[in-house]
């Protein structure tokens, strides 16, 4: 079984459990968890884990790890990246396909543009029960992520049934519809390892 290098230290791990939103339901999820930690100065690490009913759920097949637009339609787990105080921020989106995609916004909704090449790697692991999906992201590169600076966090989810119907999941959801990208959802906040000298 293939798998991702783990982080040696774990006292900077976030852990959050994911809710539906209240004007969806998705009676199939028992549990849906996602994690954040820095495996290293300049590699963020992402794992969610969803129990539940798989087979009433509408997951991709397997596919190439490649970057593919509009996962967000589908089954979907993404975080949202900003420095503590900055307006802008950077969306992944990961598809238990292995696909993925990132983008960079320079404020709320106003950008969306394909974010700099991550060197991201990806492992998604199926049971009849459980689901999860694990994905180390290159930061050094990207200017996503600066010497020193705390990073906020939003995760977040988009789960579909068989029957097509959707449901959003966050830690936090704003009020109204479902919005991910609205920053009283970034309710995590996770301070950088320091460089090795």
């Amino acid at each position: 079984m293939c798998a991702l290098p783990q982080p040696g230290n774990t006292e900077s791990q976030v852990l959050a459990e994911l809710r539906c939103h209240p004007d969806q339901a998705c009676p199939f999820v028992r549990n849906l968890q996602a994690r954040a930690t820095f495996l290293d100065a300049g590699t963020l690490a992402l794992g969610f884990t969803l129990l539940g009913d798989l087979e009433q759920l509408l997951l991709p097949p397997p596919s190439s790890s490649v970057r593919t637009d509009e996962l967000w339609k589908h089954t979907c787990f993404e975080a949202f990246v900003a420095h503590a105080g900055d307006e802008s921020y950077h969306e992944v989106n990961l598809s238990p396909s292995t696909a993925w995609a990132t983008y960079s916004f320079r404020r709320y909704r106003e950008g969306g543009l394909p974010a700099p090449s991550l060197d991201l790697r990806m492992v998604v692991h199926r049971q009849p029960k459980r689901l999860e999906v694990h994905a180390l992201l290159g930061l050094e590169r990207t200017g996503i992520l600066s010497p020193g600076q705390h990073l906020k966090l939003g995760l977040a989810a988009v789960i579909e049934q068989k029957d097509g119907r959707l449901s959003y999941w966050a830690i936090r959801h704003p009020e109204g519809q479902p919005d991910f990208h609205q920053s009283v959802a970034f309710t995590l906040e996770l301070a950088p390892m320091p460089e090795e000298d």
